[in-house]
C-alpha cells in the first residue's frame, strides 16, 4: 500500500495538498456529472426528508418517506399537508419509525410542518433569495433542527443558496489540513459560500459531489488512488 493511501501516513500527505474550491469542484464534476439529488417528487417531501435523514443512513430515511408517502401526507397540495398535521403523534411516529428515534423526529416533523403552514400557507413554497438568512435563523430556532437540516431543507426544498456541510465534508477537509477538529460547522460554511459564486445550483452539485467522494475516495480508510481532487 502506498503512503497516499495509508492511514497513519494520510494526514501527513494531505497537508500537502490544500483544496482550491473552485477547481476541486470543476473536478469533481467533470468526473461525475450532475448527482440528481435531492431524490423527491415533492417539496415537501424534500422538507420531510431531510428530518428523516438526521443520525441515520438514507435507506433508512428513504424507507420512512416511503410510508408517509403511501399514505399520500407528502403532495404539494394542502390537503395533504393536513392530513399530515392532523395525523396523531404516535401513528406519525410508527409510519417513521425506519428512520431511527422515530419519537422525536414526529414532533420535529409535526412543529416544522406546523411553522411553515402557519407561516407560507400551502406547498409549494416560496422564500425569497433575499430573505433567505432571515429564515435560515427562524428554523434554526425550532427545537430540534441543526445547522446541517436546515440548510439542507433550503437548499434542497426551496433552492436557496445555503451550503450543507456534512461529515463528508468535514472529514475532506480535515484531511487536507484546511480545519481543524474545533472548526464550526459556520466557519466551514463560510469557507465555501466565500470561494464560490451564491448559486444555489452550485452548493446543490458540490455538497452531493463531495458525498460521492466521501463514498468512493474520502472513506473512513482513505482511497487516494485516482481520486478527481488530487488529479
Amino acid at each position: 500500500m502506498s503512503p497516499a493511501t495509508t492511514p497513519a501516513s494520510g494526514k501527513d500527505f494531505f497537508k500537502l495538498h490544500p483544496i482550491d474550491f473552485s477547481k476541486a469542484y470543476e473536478k469533481l464534476f467533470t468526473r461525475w456529472g450532475p448527482q440528481g439529488w435531492w431524490p423527491a417528487d415533492t417539496q415537501i417531501e424534500i422538507v420531510a426528508g431531510a428530518v428523516l435523514a438526521q443520525a441515520t443512513s438514507w435507506k433508512n430515511a428513504a424507507r420512512a418517506v416511503a410510508n408517509l408517502k403511501s399514505r399520500g401526507l407528502l403532495e404539494d397540495t394542502c390537503d395533504s399537508l393536513h392530513a399530515l398535521l392532523e395525523l396523531p403523534l404516535p401513528e406519525l411516529a410508527e409510519a417513521i419509525r425506519p428512520s431511527g428515534y422515530f419519537r422525536q423526529k414526529s414532533g420535529r416533523l409535526h412543529r416544522l410542518m406546523r411553522f411553515l403552514a402557519d407561516n407560507l400557507g400551502s406547498p409549494p413554497w416560496k422564500i425569497p433569495t433575499s430573505q433567505a438568512s432571515q429564515w435560515r435563523e427562524r428554523l434554526l430556532n425550532l427545537n430540534g433542527l441543526g445547522p446541517e437540516t436546515v440548510d439542507s431543507i433550503l437548499l434542497y426544498g426551496f433552492d436557496l443558496p445555503c451550503f450543507v456541510v456534512d461529515a463528508y465534508t468535514r472529514r475532506m477537509l480535515l484531511r487536507h489540513g484546511m480545519i481543524s477538529d474545533q472548526t464550526s460547522y459556520e466557519e466551514i460554511r463560510f469557507m465555501f459560500e466565500d470561494a464560490l459564486p451564491r448559486r444555489s445550483e452550485i452548493y446543490n452539485e458540490y455538497h452531493a459531489l463531495i458525498v460521492r467522494l466521501g463514498k468512493e475516495h474520502c472513506r473512513r480508510n482513505a482511497c487516494c488512488t485516482d481520486c478527481p481532487i488530487l488529479a
